[in-house]
């Protein structure tokens, strides 16, 4: 099969654990794209928190971003496809963490919207190594449920940060039986997103914008939440440092996130240099 498209997840994967892309990775893309191949992002982040990468990635033209609620192209500036969570949803999610110790992120519209007084305190919930973006990107409000009442616009991902992996599940249970789509992510982060949207519902979406099919798409990644991509991929590839249930049904692995390994990707399954 002669692959067309490379969707990649940011942290963990195209990341390295210093939260950098490194050359060798920026010039395999800029080679792939240069061979008149696509490169992606395929990353629960939002337009805000991709922003301190656009530079490096400035010859990438498409992202799947919010877990696949948002298809966008960089180039741009533009929404390819979106999709909300539906407003009675959003009171049941609101309600179930109203009371408790949960940093309530929400992406709404593109914006990353965080609490400003728990963004210095992020260690608390498992997501310390965030703060540096936050502080930068972040829509900071006193209070994100009471913002979004007030602001009155689609939210398309709802990110609750716990501070145990115990808390999480409980939040899970109480939202159990909605139609909603729960990942997790990170140690203790419980990701909300619209029922049957997922990262590969986004590479669906891409891959119908550029009139290509679904089998001549490959995606990269370590975590749960790249599950469904790469079970909807024509090629699924587990980075080195990927969990247990990514390398289960991957089809290839490559090297760790700290040795280039979608440089290795690129190369050797994109380009087949």
């Amino acid at each position: 099969m002669k692959y067309e498209l490379i969707g990649l997840d940011m942290d963990g994967t195209l990341l390295n654990s210093e939260k950098k892309i490194t050359p060798g990775v920026v010039l395999a893309i800029k080679e792939a794209i240069a061979n008149g191949k696509h490169v992606a992002l395929s990353t629960g982040r939002g337009v805000a928190e991709i922003a301190e990468y656009r530079e490096q990635l400035k010859d990438m033209e498409y992202a799947i971003l919010e877990s696949g609620a948002l298809v966008y192209n960089l180039k741009k500036d533009e929404m390819i496809s979106v999709v909300n969570l539906d407003e009675s949803i959003v009171d049941k999610v609101f309600d179930a963490v109203k009371d408790k110790d949960v940093f309530v992120h929400l992406i709404s519209q593109g914006r990353s919207v965080s609490p400003e007084k728990l963004i210095p305190k992020m260690d608390k919930y498992h997501m310390g190594v965030y703060i540096p973006m936050y502080e930068k990107v972040c829509t900071k409000v006193e209070d994100t449920i009471k913002f979004h009442y007030e602001d009155k616009q689609g939210i398309e991902k709802i990110n609750l940060f716990h501070t145990t992996p115990q808390d999480r599940e409980n939040t899970r249970k109480k939202l159990q039986g909605l139609p909603i789509e729960m990942l997790d992510a990170e140690e203790t982060s419980l990701e909300i997103s619209p029922l049957g949207v997922t990262k590969g519902f986004g590479l669906k979406k891409l891959c119908e914008y550029l009139n290509m099919g679904i089998e001549q798409s490959i995606a990269v990644g370590d975590a749960d939440n790249d599950l469904d991509i790469l079970k909807t991929a024509g090629l699924a590839i587990a980075m080195g440092n990927a969990n247990e249930n990514v390398q289960k049904i991957a089809d290839i692995k490559v090297a760790d996130n700290d040795h280039d390994g979608v440089a290795e990707a690129i190369y050797k399954y994109l380009i087949e240099k």
